[in-house]
Parts: C-alpha cells; structure tokens; sequence
C-alpha cells in the first residue's frame, strides 16, 4: 500500500472502552490505583469518549487575549510601570517627600507621579479592553479598524460549532469544546479548536482549507483523511467512532505534526496533512467531521493571539462585524458569511488626515478582507529592541542622577559647615531638631542630603518617556503609517510600523541586508529557458543581458516572438523547437517527454476553476512551482487534477501528433522540500505498472546525487547553468530514476517505519529520503526570470549616497547574484571586486577524491589566504588617492568557513572595507550570521529586509527588521518591526521619516535635559543664600506643575512638526542622512554645550532677579518678600525656555505659536487663580503686576539670557554649519517644490486656468527657507501656517550682501 495513504501495522491489544468498562487505560502504561501523569514527550487522547479524558484534565477551549483581567489589573500595571527606573525614582521622591526632613508638600511630588502612573494605566486598560492585533490577512491590506478586545473574546468564545452529541449534531459554544469531542465543521466556517480530519463529503476524504491566518497565502490547500475514517461522516457513523490518539505536546510549530491513530488494533500515522488548525478555514467542502486534539491555548493557530506589549502598535481588525450575524438564523447566517468571504465584503472607508502632521493625504478607500486570526502558541514575538539613541538616554539619565548627587552632596557640606552657634539669632543652641544640630555635624550633613535631593529632584524630568512615548506612537501611526508615498497602490498595501520603538533608528542605519528574491524582484516568476539533454531552449533576453550588454557598450535589438509563442502569467517563452508538440522532432524527444512529465507530476500544486486549459487557475506555495506547471501545459502535458493519490495529466503529441490522452499518475510518496533538503521528490505509479522517482531541486544537491557515468551531458548542463545564472535567471535541476518494485517496497517499510516515529520524525523522514534520491539521471534544467522590482537601482544609489551600504545575501548562483546586483546598480564597472568561491579547480579536484576531512581543510586554509590577500588588496586601495570602491562577492560554501572564529575578524575587516558585499547560496541561519557579525563586530546601525519565511532569522538579528508584504507569505512581516510592500519605499522610510524621526527625538531629549537643568540650577544657587539649609526658592506646585503643563506641550509638538528640510530635498540631497549615521545632534558635545547654556541662564534667571529685586517696593512701598522675587523668577523661567524652544526650531506652525503661547498662558492663568487660594502667595502677582519692576523685569531678563544662545547660534550657523543648514542657505529663495510625486490631493485639483496662474507670492508665509510641512504643496503650508521662522543673523547676514534677484520658480 502506498505510503501517503494510511499505512497498518499491528498494536497490542487492550481492554474494550466501552462506556460500561470504567476508565479507559492507554496502551502505553497501566494505571495502579492513581492516574499516572502522561509522559512528557506525547499525550493520549480517547476520541467520541469524555469520560476517559476527564482525569487528565486537558485545558478547555475558551480563550481570552487581555493581559490584565478586573483583580490582576492594578497590581500587574503597577508592576509594569515600576519596572522604570525612573519611576522607582519619582516613587522614592515622593516617599522621601512624606517624611519631616522633606522641605516641600509631599502631594506636589505624589500627584505628578500619580498622573503619570494614571495615563499609562488608562493607556494599558484602552489597549487590552480596544487591542488586538491585525490579522495576517488583514495585514495585505493594512487597514485599520479598532474593535474591544474583550468584547471579542466574549463572542468568539460563544460561537457556535456542531458537536456530536447522541448521535445527532447540537449547536454548541467554542468554549464548551473539550479534547476529543467529534464536530462538524460547514463549508466557509472556521475550525474552533486544532482537529483530526476525520471524513469529508468530497470524494476520497480530501477538503480544501485556506490557511492566510497561518502563512498569509490565499491559495488554497489540501488536506486528506486517512482511508480507514472516511465513512465517519453521518452522526450515526460518527457515534460508533472509538479512536485512541497518541500525538506530541502543544507546540508552536505549525508546520509539523507527530503522531499515531490507534484504531481497531491498528496503529495509523498521523501527519500534518490529517490536522487542521484552529482559525484556519474549509473551503470547497460541504462539511467536514473531525475529533478535537488541541483546545484553547494551546492551540497552534487561534482567532486571538497574546496579548501585544505596550511597546507594540498595531491597530487592527477582528470578529465583532462577523459574529453579530449569530443573532439571525443559522442557515442565513451560513449563506452570508459564504458569500462575505468569497469576495470582498464591503469597502472600509479609512480616513487619512494627519490634521497637519504629516503629509498631506485625503480619504483612501481600501477593500476590506475579512479573516479571523490570531497565533496562540506560534505567537511570534518579535524580540524586544531597544534604539542605540534610548541607550544613550539611559546614560544621560545617569549623568543627571550624578548631577544631583553632587548639588547634594555640595549642599550637604556646605550645611555641616555653615551650622554654628555663632548664628545665635537662628536659636540654634536650644533643643534644636537633629538636622540643625551643631554638635552632630555629620548627621546635619546627612540629613540635609536627603532634604536636597527631594528639593533638587526635577532635574530629573518626569514627563520625559511619557511624551517620548507619545512622539514616538504618533510618529508610527500617523506619519508612517499614513503616508502615501509608501502606499503601493497595485496591492493596496500601505506601510506599517509594527513598533514605534525604533523610529530614530531609522534615521542612523549604516548597513542594510537585503535578501533577494521578492526585495529587490517581484517574484512573479516566468518561465524563460530550459536546458533538456544538453541543448538549450528559449529565445528571449533578459533584463540582466540587457543591461550587461549597454554596460558594455553593446546594442542588442529585441527579437520578433515567433508564431507559436504562448505569453501567459508564469511563462515567457518562445522557441518553435518544442511549442505544439515540435519536441517530437528533437533527437532527444524521450529526455524531452520526461522532462515534460517531470515538471506536470513533481509539485504540490493544486488547480482551481474548470478543467480547461484556458480556465484553470493553479494555486501554489511558490511563484516557482506555478510557473512550472504552466510550462508544462503550455508543452502539451495539461495537470488538471490531483487528489491525494492521483494527479491527473492531459498529454498532447506523445504518441503521435494532434492526439490527446489523459493519463493518471498514482502518487507513491512525496518527499517535501525544505531549506534543508533544497530538492522535491515524489514517487509515482505510471498506469502500466512503471515506478518512477521524479526529483527537482538545487544543482548543488542534484548533482551531488547523480548516478556515475554520462559525464559530457552534466559538464554541459554544468555550463548552461552559468549561462543562465549569468543572465539573472533562477535555475532548478531535473532528474529523475526508476525503481523495481522490490526496491520500492523494501525502501518504503522505512519509509513507513520513519512516518510513524514519534520522535524525531522529520529527521528520520530526511534520511529514509537520501536511500532512495541517489543514482539520479540528470534531464535538464529551467530557467525562471524574476523581474526587478520598479525604482529599485535608483532606491539603492540613493541609499548609496547617504552613506548607506546594501548587502545582498540570497541563495541564487554566483552568477545571478553579481548581475542582479549591477542591474540595480549595487556593482558596477568601476568597482573593484574581490570574489571568493568554492567553484575553483583546486577545490573541485579535492572534492572528487571525497575525503569530508580533507575537503574542509583545504577550503578553510583556501578562505583564509583568499581573505588574506582581499585584506591587503582592500588596504593598498583605501591607502592610495582617489582609489576604486571596493565589493566582495562571496559564496556559501566559503562563508561557512570564513565565519568560522578565528577568521571572523579578517572577513569583518575586509567587508568594512567595501562599499556593497553579495553573498550567494547562503542558508537563512548564515544570513543571520552576517548581520550579526555587523551588528556586534562593528557595532554599527544594521538594517534587514526580506519578504520570506527564510528571512525572519536575518530581520530579527538586526537593529531593524524590515518585512516586504510579497507574495511568500507574511511571516517576515509578522517578525519585522516596520513593514513596506515595495524596495524603493526604503528612501522615504529612511531618509526622510527616519532622518526627521532622529532630529526630533534629539532635539526633544536635549531640551528636557535643558529647561530641567535651568529650572533646578536657580534653586540651587538659592541654596548657597540659605546656609544650605535646604529651604526651597519655589512654590511646590510652581516645581510640580513646571513639567507637567507649563513646559510639556510645546516640546511635543517641536517632537512632531520639526524637520530640517523638506521630504523633497531630503531625497534630493541624501548626504543630509550622514548627520545622523555620525549622530551629529547627539553627542556629548552637544550635552554639554546645552548644560553651559542652563549654567549661564540660570545664573541670570537668579542673580538678576534678586539684584534688581534688593532696592524694588511694591505700590503700597514696602520690600518685596521671597515668594514676589521667586514668582517672578519662576515667570522669567517659564517664558525663556518656552521661547527658546522656539529658537531650535527649523520649521514653525501654527501649532507651535499655540502650544508656547498656551503654555505661557497657562502658568499665568494659574497664578492669579492660585495666588487667591494659596496662602505664601497671596495676592502675589497682583502686588508684582503693580509694579513698573515686573513688566521690565519680564522684558530684560529673558533676553539677557537668551544672548548667549543667540549669539552661539548664529557664530555656528555661519562659521560650522550642518550640512541641512547650507542646503537651507541654498534653497532660501525658493518656496516649497511642487514636485512631491505621488501625493495625492483629493478634492483639490485645480482648473487649467488656475494651473497657469500660479499662486501669489504673498500667500507663502515662508522666509525663504525650504521647510515645508511633510509633503506638503505650498499652498497647503501657508494655509496650514506653516513657515520657517526669521533668524536675526540670517537678515544680518543677508543685509551684508549685495542684494541678488530671487530665483525665477521652477514649473
């Protein structure tokens, strides 16, 4: 019997499970007097039997996504938010406060924390009561629509599904099921819980189910029942159904399954194809009856998945639409959700207005898909990341706890010396408390260290990662996420930031790793050449020829497709030799035949729509297989039906010409392929009795297994290889070899032996499959182009440009790697290249003699001097004046060894040393190998992107993962942290959301630092005039309320609306990116230099003030007192640092006069209300604005202290400007570029008439400047409010020159 159908081998007998029996016992272990614990390696479950699965108490099917339930709420949040340092900080401070050495009201400091902690609970309670993560599906569209998560699990976990009970199917609740219960689950409907297939109403108990939930493809997959079950259908079969399994633990992978069904005294192997996961869904099937095996959370595919981490954002949308149709009759119910998933259901109308903060968009109308997913166990997790810019915080954190430590430490000595009885008037002599004890000076200077620190403790700023936090989440959704200059239309897929941790790593990243396949080309393959028998067929040239050839100076004319050429999707190809049967007239016509029936049988593809050549649709898990088989029908080998055992073929010309027959191939076996294996087998039946083993896979792994002999026909198929990897075509090798059946039945009782292995039955399946893949007869080869993706060569000399420098790591041939990498201008002729490959004599010649040992000795010691000699090649180069750009092209096989430790450093130096490195034939886990090796060796910004399964180790090691939503699935994309639909969308990303991203977040961090520094400087100087004594200069709530609403919007918005130039002129001039790769506006030098400037500033904040205050009286003429002066400081502050936020600006809206003017509004507003209501300050600023000293010193002081800043700005703008700076300076005269492509300006377009006017200077509020809003037209600007401000050194600088005409505008 074959080996993909159930195979029977003998079990041990055991007792009847009949209801009467009592408890039923496993076959594997004997219960004496207890139940005895499953092993941990499997679990046994009783099929149609809860009773025998009663003592094992297996979880049950309700699930539930929230992170935090009504009594784990509070003291999980509280947890999550005390796990802050600086949190734990601000909890000390307000303990500290609520003890007598504290000098200020313990609720100043403990209502600040309080809002605090209150905002990010309120946040943490929205997001698991709104949250839930976008489905894999949804994920193609990226559309988002918010529904409660909660509510969700309510729902889903009350619908219904058909359970078997007494012999008839009772409508019950998802969270009911329990592990071995027999359901039926209706065409269209979802799989509640992972289950056995046990029968369906299709012919040979096969169903069609799409599993998008689980890998993002919507193409349809088969799954087949095992023999012995399919007439389990009826209730009244499915009753007498008794069945003990025997399976694996939950487990997260989806893609393997180990198992064995123990039925009537047989032993049947389950395999994935028997096993349907939860979430996935029937199509093309009536209904389909199986038996639960998995429940709840420990499903390997769920409608939910763990609940997402605060760090996380993705909106999303889930099952509140569809399940509210519960409510109406089953039957309708059926009927619409059919007809809901088999197209589109509705259209979602998503808003995109960014309300001016990011590029002008309108209303998008996206197709909405609907698909319930969730990963429960397979929740993959993308690792947490943390930016090399947050890093640096931590350690500008630590500098400020030093810097406090010290102003208390300073202040506690100065109070164990100032404290004396000589100051008889302080009464310090007569049973004074023990921090103003003279006789105990140590504990006076103790104490008053404490003191300090509670007094000093703003300098420390307590809203600083609560408004990064916001900046940042604003910055992802509405920036990015939303900006259309990323929305590829043709897919209706916008980009997608998966995390908004990482949006000022965008705007540092050094090196990227691409992968291939599907990045940087479409992978819309088709099929182009072919090699069968040593001769080559096709006709056509490549884009890769072409470009080679115009590198070369060389024309190369397209050619005339001939009459028999066939141009359909997956093939392109033309050569009358084999179209319409002409392959009958070839001398290798049988090679031709095999070759023919090779690419028709040895797929897993599976067809959809009629049976007709022109109909047919094939569904496949790869472009690869699809374009595959088309070719086959378009040679007259039609596939047009598979069912689990037969395939199907419809043969033109074989006998003879013009007949047609219709030919069925019974499938044996099918060896999967795998990034292991990199070959696919499958044995088949002919319908007379001939056994054929039909093999398809890499040249690497076929070659290798190719039977001795016929050594011209492998050298030239060899050559025809290079010849079409030079030509940038993706190549697979065809053999195949005929097997006895004495060899066949020997080999598959092993095989058999292996698929019933509980453990490590993928491994055994792997070696059974190298018994019989050997011995091959080589065919031929094809040749597949795959298209370079639109704007690529131009995305990567940009990227280029900015300092940026791209590796591509694939698994093509040398040959297709080097010239994909000149076609999109990664190499050229210019560049001095350094290859290193195994494909040389020498290594060829030692591995013919096949000594394993040998071979890896020799090609290390060969890596090793070949890396050498690159080395000091690579350091002449450098050394010597204007020298070539240097790239390295290395294979696989040779990066084994190369990072191997003790050659690691040498390959780190060499590939440092060049501007673009290609690495062909490398494995996923060696793509994750040299990006680590960056990342850690170099310690530099990496960058991954990549659009397969294979890539998710590579996007996970780098600072930044970047998933492609290609057509392989959507797993890179659920392991990325920012996801794009196109290659050339890394331009925007990088350079302008990036770039902008980095400057916003340094400027919003340097300031914090300042204006925190300022404010707490002035208290410190007071301190030195209160002997230390640790009496504050301010109110409490002036210092409590200082960071919480009289500093804390401006900075926002400067976080939000900030951008040195245009998106224009950022992708005009990409050099500007180099500012960030060198982390220009963070260094410590710039730390500094704003710590002098709060030094100077609070210098004159305090020392004018109290100067000018020693000779001032109010109206009624008496002195004024400490809460006048300090009042009056503290308005000083306020204003200065509000306006000097204003002077770090490179763009200002409307939105930044409103947030400094509300500020500044806001502090007096407060003061008049609270100096009625307070005590010390009563009637203060009412006394103070009496006064012609208020106004005046309101006028002077914040000028006096912004001069400095002034005066350091202008020197820097004029004599070391930034690169961005001297862009503005050229740019000055022009207004923002209308030439934004791809914009979109719904309901704005303009008339020809207005088209040929264009508009008035005067309503362009810009200076001159080039800082438009992101994407803005300039008409949108000025409406908006948006304009550069005014620099005093820019009109003194201008108005030293001779007067020049402005530059006519550009059209």
């Amino acid at each position: 019997m074959s080996g993909e159908r159930e195979n029977v081998r003998g079990s041990r007998s055991r007792p009847s499970r009949d209801s009467s029996s009592g408890p039923r016992i496993s076959s594997q272990s004997v219960i004496l007097g207890l139940v005895q614990p499953q092993a941990p390696g499997n679990r046994t479950i009783y099929c149609n039997d809860r009773d025998a699965n009663l003592p094992v108490r297996f979880k049950g099917n309700s699930i539930s996504t929230t992170k935090y339930n009504f009594f784990t709420f509070f003291p999980k949040g509280m947890f999550e938010q005390f796990r802050r340092v600086a949190n734990c900080y601000f909890l000390m401070i307000s303990i500290l406060s609520m003890t007598p050495i504290s000098p200020v009201n313990p609720v100043t400091n403990v209502v600040p924390l309080t809002l605090v902690l209150l905002v990010s609970l309120i946040k943490e309670a929205f997001e698991d009561w709104r949250w839930e993560k976008c489905s894999l599906h949804i994920l193609l569209c990226l559309n988002y629509v918010q529904q409660k998560r909660f509510q969700n699990d309510m729902v889903v976990n009350n619908t219904l599904i058909d359970v078997l009970q007494d012999e008839k199917w009772v409508a019950v609740p998802w969270k009911k099921l329990q592990v071995g219960d027999i359901v039926r689950v209706k065409q269209d409907g979802f799989f509640p819980a992972d289950l056995l297939f046990l029968a369906s109403t299709n012919a040979d108990g096969v169903c069609y189910i799409e599993t998008a939930n689980l890998d993002g493809e919507t193409n349809l997959k088969i799954r087949k029942a095992l023999e012995r079950t399919w007439d389990y259908l009826t209730p009244e079969k499915a009753a007498e159904f008794k069945g003990e399994v025997q399976c694996e633990q939950p487990n997260n992978s989806l893609y393997t399954f180990t198992g064995n069904l123990i039925f009537q005294k047989q032993t049947l192997p389950l395999s994935p194809n028997q096993i349907l996961l939860r979430g996935c869904s029937l199509r093309n099937t009536e209904y389909i009856v199986g038996a639960v095996v998995f429940t709840g959370h420990e499903t390997k595919l769920d409608i939910f998945e763990e609940p997402p981490s605060s760090e996380c954002f993705i909106p999303g949308w889930n099952l509140g639409f569809r399940q509210r149709l519960l409510k109406e009759n089953e039957e309708n119910q059926r009927l619409k959700m059919a007809k809901m998933n088999e197209k589109v259901h509705f259209l979602a109308l998503v808003q995109i207005q960014i309300l001016g903060l990011a590029r002008e968009l309108d209303h998008v109308v996206v197709p909405f898909f609907y698909i319930p997913e969730e990963v429960m166990m397979n929740s993959m997790n993308v690792p947490s990341k943390r930016s090399t810019l947050e890093r640096k915080l931590d350690k500008l954190i630590l500098a400020l706890f030093g810097t406090l430590f010290m102003m208390c430490l300073i202040g506690a000595i100065g109070s164990g010396i100032f404290i004396n009885q000589k100051y008889y008037y302080l009464g310090l002599d007569k049973g004074v408390a023990a921090e103003f004890n003279p006789g105990n000076r140590f504990v006076v200077a103790a104490l008053t260290f404490f003191t300090l620190i509670t007094l000093y403790s703003t300098v420390i700023p307590i809203s600083l990662y609560v408004s990064i936090e916001m900046i940042k989440f604003i910055q992802s959704t509405q920036f990015i996420n939303k900006d259309l200059q990323m929305y590829h239309a043709e897919t209706n897929t916008p980009a997608l930031a998966r995390t908004s941790n990482l949006n000022e790593e965008l705007g540092q990243v050094e090196y990227i790793f691409s992968d291939k396949t599907g990045t940087l080309t479409r992978n819309l393959m088709e099929f182009f050449k072919c090699s069968i028998g040593g001769e080559v067929y096709g006709s056509g040239v490549t884009e890769i020829e072409k470009g080679a050839a115009q590198r070369n100076g060389i024309k190369i004319q397209e050619l005339r497709k001939s009459a028999t050429a066939i141009q359909e999707k997956g093939f392109n190809f033309d050569d009358h030799r084999l179209m319409r049967g002409a392959w009958r007239n070839e001398p290798t016509s049988d090679t031709c035949k095999e070759f023919f029936r090779c690419l028709a049988i040895c797929h897993t593809v599976l067809p959809e729509g009629d049976e007709s050549p022109e109909k047919i649709t094939y569904q496949s898990a790869s472009p690869d297989e699809a374009a595959l088989v088309t070719a086959a029908k378009n040679f007259g080998f039609f596939f047009y039906r598979r069912t689990h055992t037969m395939i199907h073929v419809r043969e033109s010309c074989v006998e003879k010409m013009g007949k047609i027959q219709d030919v069925a191939y019974e499938i044996l076996n099918v060896l999967e392929f795998n990034s292991t294996r990199k070959r696919q087998s499958v044995v088949c039946r002919y319908p007379n009795g001939r056994l054929v083993l039909y093999c398809k896979g890499a040249d690497t792994v076929i070659y290798e297994r190719l039977a001795s002999g016929n050594d011209d026909l492998k050298k030239v198929n060899r050559a025809h290889l290079e010849q079409f990897g030079s030509a940038g075509l993706r190549t697979l090798c065809l053999a195949f070899r005929d097997l006895s059946p004495e060899t066949y039945e020997s080999w598959n009782e092993k095989f058999i032996l292996a698929k019933s292995s509980l453990r490590g039955r993928e491994t055994k399946l792997d070696e059974v499959a190298e018994l019989i893949e050997k011995d091959l007869i080589l065919i031929g080869s094809t040749a597949i182009e795959d298209k370079l993706q639109e704007g690529v060569p131009a995305c990567i000399e940009t990227l280029s440009r900015a300092g940026i420098k791209v590796w591509v790591l694939t698994g093509d041939q040398m040959g297709t790697a080097i010239n994909i990498a000149y076609a999109c201008n990664l190499i050229n002729n210019e560049m001095k290249q350094f290859i290193i490959s195994s494909e040389t004599d020498a290594i060829r010649e030692v591995e013919n003699r096949g000594d394993q040992v040998e071979i890896a000795c020799f090609i290390k010691e060969e890596v090793k001097k070949q890396l050498k000699k690159c080395l000091e090649e690579a350091q002449h180069y450098l050394h010597s004046a204007p020298g070539p750009k240097l790239t390295l092209v290395m294979d696989g096989k040779c990066l084994m060894y190369a990072l191997d430790p003790t050659l690691r450093v040498m390959l780190l130096n060499l590939s440092l040393n060049c501007t673009s490195v290609v690495c062909c034939r490398v494995s996923p886990l060696q793509k994750a190998q040299v990006t680590s090796l960056v990342k850690k060796g170099a310690r530099k910004i990496t960058l991954s992107i990549g659009d397969g399964a294979n890539d998710v180790s590579m996007i996970q090691a780098a600072h930044i993962g970047i998933g492609i939503s290609g057509l392989e699935g959507m797993q890179a994309v659920m392991a990325s942290d920012f996801a794009i639909a196109q290659f050339h969308y890394l331009t925007d990303l990088l350079l302008v959301h990036g770039q902008w991203s980095y400057l916003r977040i340094c400027k919003v961090i340097a300031y914090f630092f300042y204006k925190n520094l300022t404010f707490t400087l002035t208290q410190f100087w007071f301190t030195f005039q209160t002997g230390f004594s640790g009496q504050r200069f301010y109110d409490d709530w002036f210092q409590s309320l200082y960071n919480v609403i009289f500093t804390a919007l401006p900075v926002i918005i400067v976080g939000l609306f900030d951008k040195d130039v245009s998106a224009s002129l950022s992708k005009r001039y990409p050099e500007l990116y180099k500012e960030g790769i060198r982390d220009a506006f963070f260094k410590w030098r710039v730390v500094v230099t704003w710590a002098c400037f709060s030094v100077y500033q609070s210098l004159v904040f305090y020392h004018f003030v109290i100067t000018s205050s020693a000779s001032g009286k109010n109206s009624s003429g008496r002195m004024l007192g400490q809460w006048d002066i300090s009042t009056m400081a503290f308005t000083c502050v306020v204003i200065t640092v509000n306006l000097r936020l204003l002077m770090i600006c490179n763009s200002i809206t409307r939105w930044h006069y409103i947030s400094v003017g509300g500020s500044i509004l806001a502090w007096f507003m407060f003061i008049f209300v609270y100096s009625v209501l307070r005590e010390n300050v009563f009637f203060v600023i009412y006394v103070l604005m009496s006064t012609f000293y208020f106004y005046l010193t309101v006028l002077l002081v914040p000028i006096v202290a912004l001069f400095g800043d002034f005066i350091y700005l202008g020197i820097q703008r004029w004599f070391f400007p930034y690169d961005s700076q001297i862009v503005q300076e050229i740019h000055r005269h022009e207004l923002d570029d209308n030439t934004s492509a791809g914009s979109l300006e719904a309901g704005s377009q303009r008339t020809p008439q207005e088209e040929g006017n264009p508009l008035p200077r005067e309503i362009s509020r810009h200076t001159g400047f080039a800082f438009d809003s992101p994407g803005f037209e300039s008409f949108f600007a000025a409406q908006l409010g948006i304009y550069a401000p005014q620099k005093a050194w820019d009109v003194a600088r201008r108005a030293s020159m001779k007067s020049k005409p402005k530059m006519p505008q550009r059209n």
